[in-house]
């Protein structure tokens, strides 16, 4: 586990660099979002297992891709396909490679923030205060935790401030951390979060938990770095979402779908006069559950955004296509 000292070095050092350039289903996640306004959810961070990560979160980004509906259903309602966006790896994602120079064109600004990634970070740790009625909780007390970049820069201002001088996750000094809920503008706000003034340290029951489930490696619960054919597949998809076509399930639905949406693989193909074989779609990629929603800031324009008519939307999607096409032809 790095120290304090390593993490705030850590933490200016991609400071530096960011001015320089430019689970649904899952009860082991917390849904600290569904906390009442005005409640107070405690929390106790956990290191990360990974010894070689100096946080102890993992950071995750994921690009979402509107769709009209579904192929082939009428009734069919608008659908969202996440897919994780490649920059999570240290590659060059086709997306925002695709997005970044909209942000030079006002018109084209909106659409360049509804493609730009999502950024969210992965925790884990103990609720030791919970005002949810869950109706199940995990045998494994040690929960994960998606939080979004308010309640994540609330988290890292603390560290980067001198007057902390232990690890918030020291079994034994380490201080707990409070999610308080309100709202502002109509959104939920949780600009009031903040930790513990006390330390205290891990109880019996606590420490019986982590000595019999172990910590969790935070890296395993992001989603698998895609193939270079999923990658073709986060393109392809990337162009028909813009273009405001349907989803089609039976073409996509073995890579990339819409979450809680079925796949189900074609049936078993016979060959005549041979031993009959069957067609076994690649295992589609491990997804994080989609969670609170949470967003980042995209690139800023060098003036204020002036919104365009509703009716031009068409014409720029599509002359954004030609424009992905062109690239491409190049």
């Amino acid at each position: 586990m790095a120290s304090l000292a390593e993490i705030r070095a850590k933490l200016k050092s991609q400071e530096v660099n960011r001015s320089t350039s430019n689970t649904g289903g899952d009860n082991a996640i917390y849904p600290h979002w569904n906390i009442a306004e005005g409640s107070e959810a405690v929390i106790r961070f956990l290191p990360d297992k990974d010894t070689n990560n100096t946080f102890f979160w993992t950071e995750r980004n994921m690009i979402k891709l509107p769709f009209a509906g579904i192929k082939g259903q009428t009734d069919s309602r608008p659908v969202t396909v996440q897919v994780p966006c490649m920059e999570m790896y240290g590659k060059t994602c086709p997306v925002l490679t695709e997005v970044r120079p909209w942000f030079k064109d006002k018109s084209m600004e909106d659409m360049g923030r509804k493609y730009w990634k999502k950024k969210s970070y992965i925790f884990q740790g103990f609720v030791t205060t919970n005002p949810l009625a869950e109706d199940t909780t995990p045998e494994n007390p040690i929960r994960r935790f998606i939080i979004g970049p308010q309640i994540f820069n609330i988290i890292r201002s603390a560290l980067m401030d001198p007057e902390m001088e232990e690890m918030p996750t020291d079994y034994v000094k380490g201080v707990d951390f409070r999610i308080n809920k309100t709202t502002k503008g109509g959104y939920a706000d949780y600009s009031t979060s903040k930790w513990s003034r006390r330390e205290r340290a891990l109880d019996e029951a606590e420490r019986a938990a982590i000595d019999t489930h172990g910590l969790h490696n935070l890296g395993d619960f992001r989603p698998k770095e895609p193939t270079e054919a999923e990658v073709t597949i986060i393109k392809e998809l990337f162009e028909k979402s813009v273009e405001g076509e349907a989803y089609d399930l039976e073409k996509y639905g073995q890579y990339f779908r819409p979450a809680g949406m079925a796949y189900q693989a074609k049936p078993q193909v016979t060959v005549p006069t041979a031993t009959p074989v069957t067609e076994t779609a690649p295992a589609a990629p491990t997804m994080a559950p989609a969670a609170a929603p949470v967003t980042e800031t995209a690139p800023q324009p060098t003036a204020a955004a002036t919104a365009a008519p509703a009716g031009d939307s068409a014409k720029r999607a599509e002359d954004i296509l030609k424009l992905i096409r062109s690239r491409q032809a190049k």
